[in-house]
C-alpha cells in the first residue's frame, strides 16, 4: 500500500468512518485532514487504508435548498445576507460554491480562529450581514476533563470570544443570527454567549457544509415566518447531536409586485 501526500485515506482503528486527505507524512505518522468534516487528526502509517475512490474529493455540493416551494406569482424576494467567517480556507470556498448553486449572496473571509474576535466587528460593520458564521476547527479532549470548560477544547474559547464580540455589535437574536462552533465544541457555551444556533450538543464532528445549511435554510425563508427547528436541524449531517440552537424566524424579505 503506498500512501502518500494528498491521498484520501480512512484509519482502520476507527472502523474507516471518516475520509482524510493526507496532509503530510512525518516517519510513520501521517498528518490528516477531514474531506466532508471539519477535523485533523494524525494516525500511523499502518493504521491506515486507501479510500476507495481518489477521485472523490467532494460529497453532495450539490444539494439545494428548497425553501421558496411553488408558484411565486408575482412577489419578489430578498434573501438575508450572509457574512461567513472561516479559518480553514478549503472549506470556506466549498461553502461559498454551496452558497452560490442556492442563489444566497454571502462573502466569505479566511481568518484564523484565534483572530476571529478581533476582526468581527469591523466586518459587521463592512458588511451588515443578516447571518454570521464563525467557523473552522475544533476539538474537545475528554481527558483533560470536564466537558463544560471551555480550556478542554481546541478552539472553543475562541468561537465563544468572537460570539460575544458579534453580540456587543448587535443584541438581538432576531436582527442579526449568529450561528457558531466546529467538530465536537462546547455547544452549551456557545449558545450562553449569544449564538443562535451552534456545534455540537453530543460532542461530534459535522460536516464542513453544516454551517452553511443553516445559513442558507434562514436566510430562504421569509421573516414572519418561523424555521421548524427539528427539520432544519435534520438537514445536517448528524442532525441534532452535531448541530443545535433556539427558534429562529427566516431572514428574507419579501415584496409586491417582482
Amino acid at each position: 500500500m503506498n500512501i502518500q501526500v494528498g491521498c484520501l485515506v480512512t484509519r482502520i482503528k476507527y472502523h474507516n468512518d471518516v475520509v482524510f486527505k493526507v496532509l503530510s507524512i512525518k516517519g510513520e505518522v501521517a498528518y490528516l485532514k477531514g474531506v466532508f468534516v471539519r477535523l485533523y487528526a494524525d494516525a500511523p502509517l499502518e493504521d491506515l487504508e486507501l479510500y476507495e475512490n481518489q477521485d472523490r474529493e467532494e460529497e453532495d455540493d450539490d444539494l439545494l435548498i428548497d425553501v421558496l416551494g411553488g408558484d411565486r406569482g408575482d412577489f419578489f424576494y430578498l434573501p438575508g445576507k450572509v457574512l461567513h467567517i472561516d479559518a480553514d480556507e478549503e472549506y470556506l470556498n466549498r461553502c461559498l460554491k454551496f452558497y452560490k448553486k442556492n442563489k444566497v449572496f454571502a462573502v466569505g473571509k479566511n481568518i484564523p480562529e484565534s483572530d476571529i474576535a478581533k476582526n468581527i466587528r469591523n466586518l459587521l460593520i463592512e458588511y451588515q450581514p443578516d447571518i454570521v458564521i464563525i467557523t473552522g476547527h475544533d476539538a474537545y479532549y475528554p481527558k483533560k476533563g470536564n466537558k463544560f470548560d471551555n480550556k478542554n477544547y481546541k478552539n472553543t474559547e475562541n468561537f465563544v470570544k468572537a460570539v460575544k464580540e458579534a453580540r456587543k455589535f448587535e443584541k438581538s437574536h432576531e436582527k442579526l443570527v449568529i450561528i457558531a462552533g466546529a467538530c465536537q465544541s462546547n455547544y452549551e457555551e456557545l449558545i450562553r454567549a449569544g449564538a443562535n444556533f451552534a456545534s455540537s450538543p453530543k460532542r461530534v464532528n459535522i460536516h464542513a457544509l453544516d454551517p452553511a445549511i443553516i445559513a442558507t435554510v434562514l436566510a430562504m425563508t421569509e421573516r414572519s415566518k418561523q424555521v421548524d427547528l427539528v427539520t432544519l436541524l435534520s438537514k445536517t449531517k448528524y442532525g441534532a447531536n452535531g448541530m443545535g440552537g433556539i427558534m429562529s424566524n427566516g431572514m428574507m424579505y419579501v415584496g409586491f409586485p417582482r
